[in-house]
């Protein structure tokens, strides 16, 4: 169905798994996606991160945990890619394979709990709550210890991972089912123009040949590759935006709407209230709650 770039990542020939720092002025790793499971943990800067279908924010001690195979990206905010961010974007990344404990390791009886929550990361796990902060803190620590001490944190990791239900799924159902790598590149191209121009107008036509197509032809291609009207994407996009905007004070609802790319107010909270079930000043409420 669409195509990503597919990474292939090196690894120590004395070490089972990899664990390594991303670090710098933003992260730079395009949509990809590779036979590894991985865990991404944020420590430093904000964006948005985009599994699968899924779209969402990062910030500092975000955890995602990931399948094989399953498309990925972080895109920091304009803050960190315009190189005007007071600290550098920072996370930790942990890599491993079905079998890098050797081709039997996940048919034992002790990793039965585990195999499950492997299947559920085909469509990623964002974690949260006290498991977040748990998983965080051995994270932490991995890249500080030797190779027992690393392993032992990632057994400490799977166990906490087989006995939570903290965690949100992100992809859905039908992009896990439906992701082909064969095709053509449009999909990323797409994308990409969406997050990094969804503040702002952005017309059929302009879309349109990003995709080098027609209207019509690209018409066709979106709903077909995204299952919604390109205009019902964007929205979902801008909506998303917003929730994260919402979460801080510095921003009336007003200048959050129109910051989001929408130029009428009540448009904003209709398609608000569509997505969220409330309005963005009850949304903004419930944060104030927790």
């Amino acid at each position: 169905m669409m195509k990503a770039v597919e990474f292939h990542l090196p690894q120590d020939v004395d070490k089972s798994f990899i664990v390594f720092r991303e670090t710098g002025d933003f992260f730079p790793a395009p949509w990809h996606y590779h036979a590894h499971y991985e865990f991404v943990m944020v420590n430093k800067s904000t964006g948005r991160r985009m599994v699968g279908d899924h779209i969402g924010y990062f910030e500092e001690d975000d955890l995602v945990f990931m399948g094989s195979l399953l498309p990925h990206v972080w895109v920091n905010d304009p803050i960190y890619l315009e190189r005007r961010a007071p600290e550098k974007a920072d996370a930790l990344v942990i890599h491993f394979t079905d079998d890098f404990l050797g081709e039997d390791f996940m048919t034992i009886p002790e990793i039965d709990d585990f195999r499950k929550v492997l299947k559920l990361a085909d469509r990623g796990m964002a974690l949260r709550g006290e498991t977040r902060g748990r998983i965080n803190a051995l994270i932490r620590a991995m890249p500080a210890q030797n190779g027992l001490q690393r392993l032992s944190s990632l057994m400490l990791i799977f166990d906490i991972m087989s006995h939570t239900t903290e965690f949100d799924l992100l992809a859905s159902p039908r992009f896990v089912q439906n992701f082909h790598f064969d095709s053509s590149d449009r999909f990323k191209k797409i994308t990409g123009y969406i997050m990094q121009n969804f503040d702002k107008d952005i017309s059929l036509a302009e879309i349109a040949s990003v995709g080098n197509m027609g209207v019509t032809a690209f018409c066709n291609f979106f709903k077909e590759q995204f299952r919604v009207t390109f205009v019902e994407y964007l929205t979902t996009v801008r909506i998303g935006h917003a929730c994260k905007l919402l979460s801080g004070h510095d921003r009336n609802v007003v200048e959050v709407a129109y910051e989001c790319g929408f130029n009428n107010l009540a448009n904003f909270n209709r398609q608000f209230k569509k997505l969220k079930n409330m309005t963005p000043s009850d949304y903004r409420k419930t944060l104030i709650v927790r």
